[in-house]
């Protein structure tokens, strides 16, 4: 029996996915503690997210991929929190998201595509 040859997708597409299952685990994560989002949806978010990141992984080096995709969620997690929490906001704390940022950034520019 023949194997079906995968087809590699490009690291553009690749980063694509991180950035969206990174977006999705917002949905998910937040999910698990606001009643607004629906738990079919928090599944679906989990489930799409995971399999980008998988898809992702056959491209990309996988720890550079975790990296991003756990400090987005990181970043859309605290910033839902800020906002639901009526903007409660300190100056470490901005400090420190911004810090984060300038880590996943850093990853992603020094990646083995030389930032592609």
């Amino acid at each position: 029996m023949a194997e079906k040859a995968e087809k590699r997708i490009s690291d553009t597409r690749a980063w694509a996915y991180v950035v969206l299952g990174g977006l999705l685990e917002i949905v998910w994560a937040s999910g698990f503690k606001y009643d607004e989002v629906p738990g079919i949806v928090v599944l679906a978010a989990l489930l799409t997210s995971f399999d980008l990141i998988i898809r992702a992984s056959k491209v990309l080096p996988v720890g550079t991929v975790y990296a991003v995709f756990a400090g987005m969620g990181t970043l859309g997690t605290t910033v839902v929190e800020m906002a639901m929490s009526g903007g409660n906001v300190s100056g470490w704390r901005i400090l420190f998201i911004l810090t984060l940022l300038a880590c996943i950034i850093g990853l992603k520019l020094s990646s083995k595509e030389g930032g592609a």
